[in-house]
């Protein structure tokens, strides 16, 4: 049976709506973990596909993307934020959700190429009172980045930055198989459960506001406004950009990355 591993976070919930159903049919068995464990569990061959970090892509070979689908912004995405109690220019210590390699290597490049700056950087629980407690800034994903007060800090949106910078959209996360599960039957599958959950998105958001507490409108507005599920030519030149920048500006530390080619 595919084992396949998903973040729990609402902007996966439209991608995920098939694949509940297949999973509850016996068909597939569903794992959910954080963003960083997906990359693990799926390096370690623990489990078949997964919605796959963007950044990892250079870092875990034998893998195939899986077409058609993403978490990807074309603008601003309200859930990938730098939240700082200092201006911008003054961040000299960053702390960094541990559950994000994307969205960390991502801020790193925000900061360095629009505003020319360098924290000191360190992995922390999703905790940003904490956080912000013992650095100047952090780095926010994922449900607790939509609840961000934006009256209190001085907030960055890193795929607003992103654009502001390329040009181009952001990738967050994508379906990758280990290659010898990657066929046209298996891709077809993740793109029936993705137009299913667009198809029904009035009972994922409610089931999403229940869950989370934030407001229907809200996440309403967040699924058809910030998110695109698309990975169409733009965001692949969006995906191979990010790699890029990301190889060019890797700490030596980072571990052995390879070159990708997105076609």
């Amino acid at each position: 049976m595919i084992r396949v591993g998903i973040v729990h976070y609402v902007n996966a919930l439209p991608l995920a709506r098939g694949l509940e159903r297949d999973a509850a049919a016996g068909e597939i068995e569903l794992v959910r973990l954080s963003p960083a464990a997906v990359a693990d569990e799926l390096a370690a061959g623990r489990i078949d596909v997964g919605l796959l970090p963007s950044i990892e892509l250079a870092r875990i070979p034998g893998l195939e993307l899986l077409p058609g689908c993403a978490i990807a912004a074309t603008h601003e995405v309200r859930s990938v934020l730098l939240v700082s109690r200092v201006p911008v220019a003054e961040i000299r210590t960053l702390a960094l959700d541990e559950n994000s390699r994307t969205s960390a290597a991502l801020v790193r490049i925000v900061l360095a190429e629009r505003y020319g700056i360098h924290p000191e950087t360190r992995e922390e629980a999703p905790d940003l009172d904490a956080m912000l407690a013992r650095a100047d800034a952090a780095l926010v994903i994922g449900d607790p980045a939509l609840r961000v007060d934006r009256e209190r800090h001085v907030v960055l949106d890193l795929a607003g930055e992103w654009l502001e910078l390329t040009g181009l959209p952001f990738v967050f996360a994508l379906w990758a198989a280990r290659a010898e599960v990657a066929t046209p039957e298996l891709a077809a599958r993740f793109q029936r459960s993705l137009a299913a959950g667009l198809a029904e998105l009035d009972a994922v958001v409610a089931e999403a506001a229940a869950e989370t507490g934030l407001a229907p409108a809200v996440l309403l507005d967040y699924y058809q406004r910030n998110l695109s599920f698309t990975l169409g030519p733009e965001e692949r030149a969006g995906l191979a950009e990010f790699l890029r920048r990301a190889e060019a500006s890797a700490p030596s530390s980072a571990g052995e990355a390879r070159t990708v080619e997105i076609v």
